[in-house]
């Protein structure tokens, strides 16, 4: 059978790719030993500009290639590497790539040695006058570079299954499972079967207690193979599963599909997609997740970490996702500006949080081969990650970019062509501009702490009967960092209930996502003099921020309890505290003063009115203490 193996060991790299790095018999004494993920520089937290990342530099292994390989398909997938890559066996060059966002497939079989050693390089160039996107101007972002994600070996016959895409469709008593398969060969006299599970260790703990991940599979559909078919050309099969679990944001149901591919009594090939039953539709109205109206509620991710850039591993990548949805309490969120891992994403599947994910870009486009590529990223991008139920938007339009209406004619093309199941969108930072995308997403910097919190829907949008949703707000309008003053961190705080408060008064908006979950290392046209945008609900290290809260209140799970002062009056001019308040998710809070009994508040005595939990004016004092 088909085997996959993980190559995290046994690297070796240097800042300054050699030509003859690609050579077996290069020197390795000035190799450095790495293990991936890896990140070409670590990096001081602050004051650190992007030349110390940008290189062109070189990635060595040694490999060794079984003689029973022979004759089989052996298959390097490399899930990110920053930013331009080409891929060497024994000094051949098997492959390149010109994304750093994306994942990346090489054939190696051509050029192996088999029963000995093989020598594998990577030339990675990570500086950014590449003609590629995001590139070409400023970023507000620092791009790092490097191995950063998994990289793994299958080895496959070579008829065996190539992609697997399933989109459910549901009924009133049963749910209609579609794969597309794509193989790598087709012969004569195949046939295709598939099995379901659900997979309720996935499941949220304590959502199903009546169903055990090992409760062994279930048939689904058995189809064979029309004669033909080619490896180019998708096979569909169809079954249906009765009475289903559905995936949403309280209940995010998994499922398992096993496909297997037969040529009479034996078996070739088997894989196993994780897939979610649900229908997420964006109606004129707002968002609907299996038929009822559901707010959008989620905040911006960049991918990035100090010191090692996006050189994450796993822990890490589902640990954000934890954070958002079960600290901060969100439904929702986007991907700035940028696919991310699948860990990230299989996490945000597990726990029932929405994605809104776009293909690389900020403000700048480019020229013919720059565009051509970015359609690639497209591509790429969708086929790779529209097995995540949690993805319920694809991005198609590069972040806050001026109208190029042949250009996201063609984007839009490649998403309704590979996933006619979700809409597009289109982040952009102009009123009334081009819609050729399924949702109008619009970055709403409306709010300075005196304006409305957002702009009603009539006077953004350059269609009305399209569905609207708000893909960013506050983030630079109030940087604040996690030691600034205790004024200016409420002020902070209560301009982000201000902005959810506004958008969940608009019944036509779908919802919001704010800028941002953490803050991020930047270029130095952006952010603080220190290379750092301040503009996070929490800080780099994913401590929270006092807004943090004002999200965290909106759960029911866990109790929050914050006072947006310490009431020590030095913390502020002239000694006056100013306006007060009091963040909690509690059905009650009781106001004691040196043990005597001030007052107690309630969720209703909130002037936020469209919040189930806004923050509350602590408006007395005294109480009868004068008594």
């Amino acid at each position: 059978m088909n085997q996959k193996i993980y190559l995290s060991e046994d690297w070796l790299f240097n800042e300054n790719f050699q030509e003859g790095m690609t050579a077996t018999e290069y020197p390795e004494e000035t190799l450095q030993p790495v293990r991936i993920p890896h990140t070409c520089k670590e990096t001081p937290f602050h004051y650190f500009d992007e030349s110390l990342y940008q290189m062109v530099s070189g990635y060595r292994r040694h490999l060794h290639i079984p003689t029973e390989w022979q004759g089989k398909r052996i298959l390097l997938t490399f899930e990110g590497a920053g930013h331009d890559s080409t891929v060497y066996l024994n000094g051949n060059k098997v492959g390149e790539h010109h994304c750093g966002y994306t994942a990346f497939t090489v054939d190696l079989s051509a050029y192996a040695s088999y029963g000995q050693d093989n020598v594998l390089c990577v030339r990675l160039d990570s500086r950014e006058d590449l003609n590629v996107p995001p590139f070409g101007y400023v970023i507000d972002y620092m791009t790092y570079g490097g191995i950063y994600r998994d990289v793994y070996l299958e080895v496959k016959d070579q008829i065996a299954l190539e992609d697997i895409f399933v989109h459910t469709l549901i009924t009133p008593d049963e749910a209609q499972v579609t794969s597309e398969i794509t193989f790598y060969e087709v012969a004569k006299d195949l046939n295709v079967r598939q099995y379901y599970m659900l997979k309720s260790d996935a499941v949220m703990s304590g959502v199903v207690s009546d169903v055990t991940s090992d409760n062994g599979w279930q048939f689904l559909c058995e189809q064979n193979v029309p004669t033909g078919t080619t490896a180019e050309t998708p096979f569909r099969i169809q079954g249906t599963i009765p009475h289903p679990f559905l995936w949403d944001t309280e209940h995010p149901h998994l499922y398992l599909l096993k496909t297997q591919l037969w040529q009479g009594e034996q078996l070739l090939d088997e894989a196993e997609v994780t897939f979610g039953i649900r229908d997420a539709v964006f109606k004129k109205d707002g968002f609907y997740l299996n038929g009822k109206k559901l707010r959008i509620r989620g905040l911006n991710r960049h991918q990035s970490y100090p010191y090692v850039g996006y050189a994450m591993p796993e822990s890490m990548q589902k640990l954000d996702a934890d954070l958002l949805k079960k600290e901060l309490g969100l439904n929702a969120v986007r991907t700035s500006h940028y696919p991310q891992s699948h860990y990230f994403l299989e996490r945000c599947d597990e726990l029932g949080l929405l994605v809104f994910t776009e293909f690389p870009g900020w403000q700048h486009i480019g020229d013919d081969t720059w565009k051509a590529q970015a359609v690639v990223n497209a591509e790429d991008m969708i086929r790779q990650y529209r097995n995540h139920p949690s993805i319920i938007l694809w991005g198609v339009r590069i972040n806050e970019s001026p109208d190029d209406d042949p250009f996201y004619e063609k984007t839009n093309a490649v998403a309704h062509k590979l996933d006619p199941m979700r809409p597009t969108g289109g982040v952009r930072a102009i009123k009334k501009s081009h819609l050729l995308e399924d949702v109008y997403t619009y970055n709403d910097f409306l709010h300075d702490g005196e304006t409305p919190g957002c702009d009603p829907k009539k006077k953004v949008t350059s269609d009305t009967d399209k569905p609207y949703l708000i893909s960013e707000y506050n983030g630079h309008m109030y940087p604040t960092k996690a030691f600034d003053n205790e004024e200016r961190r409420s002020e902070h705080a209560i301009r982000h209930a201000n902005v959810l408060d506004a958008v969940a008064g608009q019944e036509d908006i779908a919802g919001s996502f704010g800028w941002c979950m953490f803050d991020y290392n930047t270029h130095k046209d952006f952010g603080s003099g220190d290379r750092i945008c301040y503009h996070g609900v929490m800080d780099m290290f994913r401590n929270p921020k006092l807004a943090a809260s004002v999200y965290a209140c909106e759960q029911d799970e866990i109790p929050v309890l914050q006072i947006t002062s310490s009431m020590d009056i030095g913390e502020h001019p002239g000694c006056n505290r100013g306006n007060l308040y009091i963040l909690s998710n509690a059905d009650s809070v009781r106001m004691y003063k040196n043990d005597r009994f001030i007052k107690e508040y309630r969720p209703e005595m909130s002037p936020y009115k469209h919040l189930k939990h806004g923050p509350i004016l602590i408006d007395d004092f005294i109480g009868d203490a004068l008594e």
